[in-house]
C-alpha cells in the first residue's frame, strides 16, 4: 500500500476512537475497575515481542480506552482537575502532529510568539509590571524555580561557589503548603530543616505572628530568612494565607514573596473572587497557577510569573555553554526560550492554552471558575442538610471537606477511608481524602464545567447509599 494512503487510513481510523471516545466520556461508568494484578493480566503487555501491524497496534489503543477513567466524567471528583476542554484537544494533537521543541525561535516560531503573547496577557491580567514568565512543567516545578531565583538574588555568587561558605538560608511555608516546597528545598541544597513551617489559623491560613516570630530568631542566630511561599488554595482545605499581611512583613524583613496557586490561582481570573481571595497579588513577587486545573486545559498547562525582575530568569536558569543550540546571531535572545528554562528540550504547551484563551475569553474563564465556587458552596448547605453526613471544617473555598457519620465505637477515619475505596472500585464515584490534623475527610473538588447542582445531589446520594450500606457489614 502507497505509505501516504495508509497514512490517511490510520488518522481516519483514530479518529473514530477519538469521536467515539470524546462522545461517551460522560456516560455509562467513569471505569472499569480491576486490581492491579488482574489488570496486568488482561492487558499482557509482554505478549507480541515483534513488531506489530496498524491493526494490532489499534488494538492496544482500545485497550487503553477501555480500561482508562474518563476523567471527564461527572463522577469523577477526585483530582484538581478533569476531562480537558476541547479547544485545547485540539492544540494538543496539533502540538503532537508538527513534533517541535520550542526552546528556539528558529525551531519553533510559532509557538514561541503565541508564548510571548500569553505570557504578558498573564502579566497584565495579574498586575505585575515589568516582569517576565515561562511555561513550566507545573507548579512544583514553578515553586522552585521561584525559590532558586529568590535564593539566586540573595547572593549573587552561589551560581559560582554553590552554598560553601555563606550564610545559613531560610525559606518559609505555610504546614499545609504542597510538598513541593519540601523537594524544591532539597533541589536547591537548602535542605528541609531549612524550610520552616509555619502554624495555621483555624482557618488553614499561615499565621503572620508565627512567622515574625521566626524570622526573629533565624536573624539572632545569624541565619538569613529569604523565601516566604504563600499558598493560593492548599490542598487539602483550600485555605489561602493572607497576601496582604505577607506583604508587609515583606516590606519590613525584604524576603521574596512566592504565591503558590496552583489550585486557587485561578481566582485571579475573576475580579470578584481576585478581591475575595488573592487581594495584593499585584504586589507579590513571583506568582503560578496551572491552567489545566479549574480553568480546564489539556494537562500539562503551568505559567510562572516574576514581578519587575527582567532577565533575572536567565540569570538564574542559564548556565554552561548553549552556542550548540542557540546559534542564530540575527535573532535577539528573548525569543530563545529554552535560554532562561531549566529544560533543554521544551514541549510546545502554548498553542492549546493559546486556543483555550481565544476560544473562551476572560470572561468565560472568570464564569467557569464562579460558577465552581457556586457550586461548592451549594455542597456545603447539602452536606449540613442531610443528617448522614457531617463537615469537618467549614468550607474556605473551592473544597468542600465532609464525612459519613459513624456511630460510636467505629473509627471514622478507616471506616471514611473503607466507603471512598468502595465508591471507586464499584465505579460509583472517585472523590479524594486527605487528613486535616488527625481527622480523614473526603475532599470534594468540583472541576468539571458539566457539574451543575444536580450532579452534586447525586454524588451525596451516592455517598450516603453506599455509607449505609457499608455500616450494615459493619
Amino acid at each position: 500500500m502507497d505509505p501516504e494512503l495508509e497514512h490517511i487510513k490510520v488518522f481516519d481510523r483514530l479518529n473514530e476512537l477519538v469521536k467515539n471516545y470524546h462522545s461517551t466520556r460522560a456516560k455509562g461508568s467513569f471505569v472499569e475497575y480491576h486490581p492491579p494484578e488482574d489488570l496486568a493480566e488482561i492487558l499482557n503487555p509482554e505478549a507480541l515481542s515483534e513488531p506489530l501491524n496498524w491493526d494490532r497496534l489499534f488494538e492496544w489503543v482500545e485497550r487503553y480506552l477501555k480500561y482508562s477513567l474518563k476523567t471527564g466524567h461527572p463522577k469523577f471528583v477526585n483530582r484538581m482537575w478533569s476531562g480537558a476542554n476541547l479547544p485545547s484537544v485540539v492544540g494538543e494533537i496539533i502540538t503532537a502532529v508538527t513534533n517541535t521543541s520550542a526552546c528556539t525561535y528558529e525551531s519553533a516560531p510559532v509557538s514561541t510568539i503565541i508564548e510571548k503573547y500569553m505570557i504578558n496577557e498573564m502579566l497584565e491580567l495579574v498586575g505585575f509590571k515589568d516582569g517576565e514568565g515561562q511555561m513550566t512543567t507545573g507548579s512544583s516545578n514553578a515553586n522552585m524555580i521561584a525559590m532558586m531565583v529568590a535564593r539566586d538574588r540573595v547572593n549573587r555568587d552561589i551560581k559560582r561557589k554553590g552554598l560553601f561558605g555563606s550564610r545559613e538560608l531560610y525559606a518559609y511555608v505555610g504546614n499545609d503548603s504542597h510538598y513541593s516546597m519540601d523537594k524544591a528545598a532539597t533541589v536547591l541544597g537548602i535542605g528541609t530543616d531549612h524550610l520552616i513551617k509555619v502554624p495555621l489559623d483555624e482557618q488553614g491560613r499561615m499565621r503572620p505572628d508565627f512567622l515574625e516570630e521566626s524570622i526573629g530568631c533565624v536573624k539572632q542566630q545569624g541565619g538569613l530568612p529569604f523565601f516566604v511561599g504563600a499558598t493560593a488554595g492548599t490542598t487539602v482545605r483550600g485555605a489561602y494565607d493572607s497576601i496582604e499581611d505577607l506583604l508587609r512583613l515583606r516590606q519590613k524583613y525584604g524576603f521574596w514573596l512566592h504565591v503558590d496557586g496552583a489550585w486557587g490561582g485561578a481566582a485571579v481570573l475573576s475580579p470578584g473572587l481576585r478581591n475575595q481571595y488573592l487581594s495584593g497579588i499585584e504586589e507579590t513577587d513571583s506568582f503560578t497557577f496551572d491552567f489545566h486545573k479549574m480553568p480546564g486545559t489539556n494537562l500539562i498547562c503551568n505559567i510562572l510569573l516574576l514581578n519587575g525582575f527582567p532577565g533575572a530568569l536567565r540569570q538564574s536558569c542559564s548556565i554552561g555553554d548553549s552556542s550548540y543550540i542557540f546559534r542564530e546571531e540575527s535573532e535577539k535572545e528573548e525569543f530563545n526560550l529554552g535560554s532562561f528554562s531549566l529544560q533543554c528540550g521544551r514541549r510546545v504547551d502554548a498553542l492549546k492554552w493559546f486556543l483555550d484563551w481565544k476560544f473562551y475569553g476572560h470572561e468565560g474563564f472568570a464564569r467557569r471558575i464562579e460558577h465552581y465556587l457556586q457550586l461548592s458552596k451549594y455542597a456545603e448547605r447539602v452536606v449540613e442538610e442531610t443528617p448522614e453526613l457531617e463537615m469537618v471544617v467549614p468550607r474556605e473555598s473551592f473544597n468542600t471537606c465532609f464525612r459519613f457519620k459513624t456511630p460510636y465505637g467505629v473509627s471514622g477515619n478507616h471506616f471514611n477511608l473503607t466507603l471512598r475505596t468502595r465508591l471507586y472500585r464499584d465505579a460509583e464515584n472517585m472523590v479524594g481524602f486527605g487528613y486535616i490534623g488527625s481527622d480523614l475527610c473526603l475532599r470534594l473538588l468540583i472541576t468539571n464545567p458539566v457539574s451543575t447542582k444536580d450532579t452534586v445531589r447525586s454524588f451525596f446520594r451516592d455517598v450516603v447509599q453506599a455509607g449505609k450500606a457499608l455500616l450494615e457489614e459493619t
